[in-house]
């Protein structure tokens, strides 16, 4: 298959705003605000339920009669904390907001986000006193605490049990590449906000759905798909590149570089096959560089598309590649985003052209 780069300069910072706007799994507040204003002049409606959230919706060019829902979900919190306990000397406990990687918190800043925002550091015991098995033994979340400096009668008048926490972390370019905290899913976020905004019409009613509580369950998602009841989903989250030194070829899943990723499988879904093959000829005709994703680990919010309507929907997705998974520092390539931003595009622009008979 022959590739095309996209010419199409990426807003590199609007990428950077959304991934470092703090947003634990249920304090989304501050994304969505940021989603709104990119897209309530260029959608023709903008709704927010009570589970958070934020649907931007495009009407369809098709008559009454020949009206189908798309739904596209891009989840909007990232993995966090939340405040559990604070002790005598001002130190706090915390409980995860979503599957962290114990090994990479050692030493980390955190910002904790209470009466106003406060720095904290991950800390621990130190190697020095360590005893021969535990320097073997892989950190556990319980073996952190998080140190701000201060003294309990200080932290008390700022942070209360139940504030959430959340990683701080520079959004950088490093050659082709861009990493910083959060891409998981704040990548996906920004493609959807730039597709809405260069779509010119659609056939179907599309609704971009920026949910919640990915992280901690898919819930939003399920609040989200049994209101919309769509016909056809699909789901923007990023995937695993883990092409490194070390790595099995069968292990990598995916590469950067080498395009978006188009979704078969994971731990709880399996993608239609009608839309699978419609995605692939889409990049196909459209030149668009794209990968194939299959590996029985992980979950999104395409499993709610899938199960939670009435009728059943026609699901599958569209991920961008990332290395360092839900660590401190995540990595995409652009080539990679350019091509997720042009396939979610093109393919919506041609949903009622697609064979979706079951044969």
């Amino acid at each position: 298959m022959s590739k095309t780069k996209s010419k199409a300069k990426l807003n590199l910072d609007l990428l950077k705003l959304l991934s470092e706007t703090h947003g634990a799994p249920g304090f989304e507040d501050n994304v969505r605000a940021v989603v709104r204003t990119e897209l309530e002049k260029v959608v023709d409606e903008i709704e927010v339920d009570n589970m958070g959230n934020l649907v931007a919706i495009k009407r369809g060019t098709l008559p009454k009669n020949k009206q189908k829902k798309v739904m596209l979900a891009a989840h909007m919190d990232e993995i966090g904390f939340m405040v559990q306990h604070i002790d005598d000397k001002g130190f706090i406990r915390f409980c995860p907001l979503g599957g962290f990687d114990p090994k990479t918190l050692s030493s980390q800043r955190v910002v904790i986000h209470g009466k106003k925002e406060v720095i904290g550091v991950m800390g621990g015991k130190a190697i020095h006193l360590m005893k021969p098995e535990e320097r073997k033994k892989a950190p556990e979340l319980g073996d952190f605490i998080i140190d701000t400096g201060l003294s309990k009668k200080e932290l008390d008048k700022l942070v209360s049990v139940g504030d959430s926490i959340t990683r701080q972390r520079d959004f950088i370019q490093m050659g082709e590449c861009v990493n910083g905290k959060s891409l998981d899913n704040r990548m996906l976020v920004f493609c959807l906000i730039e597709v809405m905004k260069q779509l010119k019409s659609v056939p179907y009613d599309t609704y971009a759905v920026f949910t919640t509580q990915e992280e901690v369950g898919i819930r939003g998602a399920k609040v989200a798909v049994h209101r919309i009841q769509p016909d056809f989903g699909i789901c923007l989250d990023v995937t695993l590149a883990n092409d490194m030194p070390g790595v099995p070829g069968h292990e990598q899943i995916n590469r950067l570089g080498e395009g978006t990723s188009i979704d078969i499988m994971n731990r709880v879904v399996i993608a239609d096959t009608r839309i699978v093959k419609y995605l692939k000829d889409q990049a196909d005709k459209n030149k668009i560089p794209y990968q194939i994703e299959a590996m029985d680990a992980g979950g999104t919010d395409a499993w709610a598309m899938q199960l939670f309507t009435e009728q059943g929907c026609i699901t599958g997705g569209i991920s961008v590649p990332l290395r360092n998974m839900h660590q401190e520092v995540e990595m995409c390539h652009q080539t990679d985003i350019h091509a997720t931003i042009d396939l979610v595009r093109v393919s919506l622009e041609n949903l009622d052209k697609g064979d979706w008979k079951i044969k």
